[in-house]
This record gives C-alpha cells, sequence and structure tokens, in this order.
C-alpha cells in the first residue's frame, strides 16, 4: 500500500510540473512594452478609490479556454458590497482544479480575493489564508488587480489574464472567455 501512494503521488507530482511547464510555455512571457496585459501595485501605493458596482459587467455566466483546456466562470452580480465568483477547469472530461472567489469593497477600494481547491475539495491554501488581489486601476472595459486583469471585449466576450509565475520569468496565462 506505501509503494502504491507513493507511485501515486510521485505521478501526480510529474503530472503537475509537465502541465504547469507546458501552460506557461503556451501563454506569453510577461514584458514590460505593450504586449503585457496585467499590472502591478507599485510598493507603498494605495488602490484607487472603487465601488463593486464598478465591475458589475463581470456578472454572468462565463465558458472559454484557458490552460489548454476548457475553463468555466461563473460571477453573481453585485449585492451590498461584493461579488461572489467560482472557477472550474475540466480537461479530458475530468475537474482539475476549482476556485472560489469574491471581489469586495474593503476601505473604499476593491479586494479580489480566491482560494484553490482539487477535484476533491481540498483546499490548497492553509484553513485561513487567501490569494488576494489589490486593485490598480479601473478602465471602462478592463479592471486591473494587482497581477490579474478582466478585459471586457464585448457584451459576450470576456478575456482574463493572471501572472502565472514570478520568478525568474513572469508569464501571463490567458483564459477567454463568451458569455452563455
Amino acid at each position: 500500500m506505501l509503494v502504491r501512494r507513493m507511485s501515486f503521488r510521485w505521478v501526480l507530482k510529474l503530472f503537475l510540473l509537465v502541465t504547469f511547464t507546458a501552460f506557461l510555455l503556451a501563454n506569453e512571457k510577461v514584458g514590460s512594452g505593450p504586449e503585457r496585459h496585467t499590472r502591478d501595485l507599485k510598493k507603498g501605493t494605495e488602490s484607487p478609490p472603487a465601488k463593486i458596482g464598478d465591475v458589475a459587467w463581470i456578472a454572468g455566466h462565463w465558458k472559454g479556454q484557458g490552460l489548454g483546456a476548457e475553463v468555466e466562470e461563473i460571477w453573481t452580480a453585485p449585492a451590498g458590497d461584493n461579488m461572489m465568483g467560482s472557477f472550474r477547469l475540466t480537461s479530458a472530461g475530468k475537474a482539475k482544479f476549482y476556485e472560489l472567489m469574491i471581489i469586495r469593497e474593503i476601505a473604499g477600494t476593491l479586494i479580489l480575493q480566491l482560494k484553490h481547491f482539487r477535484p476533491d475539495l481540498k483546499g490548497w491554501e492553509e484553513k485561513n489564508d487567501t490569494v488576494d488581489f489589490k486593485l490598480v486601476a479601473l478602465g471602462e472595459n478592463t479592471a486591473w488587480f494587482d497581477g490579474l486583469t478582466f478585459e471586457r471585449i464585448s457584451d459576450t466576450e470576456m478575456r482574463v489574464y493572471v501572472v502565472g509565475s514570478r520568478e525568474p520569468e513572469l508569464h501571463e496565462l490567458k483564459f477567454e472567455y463568451t458569455r452563455q
């Protein structure tokens, strides 16, 4: 049983390493020029003032492609000071991971917080930890969070970009969605 468990863990780790490497190679290297879609919140800089209604256009059921697989996001309309979202990545007919997300108003601005889950709903982050993306800027059709961008292409199309790795090279992962 121990050999079988170790073998499964080794295969899983190898699969994740190969898959993540393929994702990075298939996506854009982050540059400093106009090809970059994400922005960083500079140290010591405050997020700009914003209300949850400023990103209400994200609400909806979205399906598309990203990370070499089928992806899906569902965002609720703003209620109170927040929006709630879920994400699912599916490959070969099986869920590979999930995310539970919120965009909420805090201290007069917005923050996006998320937690990752394996297919069996075991969390990646520690129990009380979240991955946080502070607001950097808002445009008419774009919301830039620190390392994550939502871009409205039309009423039925949206792109999401996220920085996939920080060192030694930055890569933007691109997700292309169509409203369902």
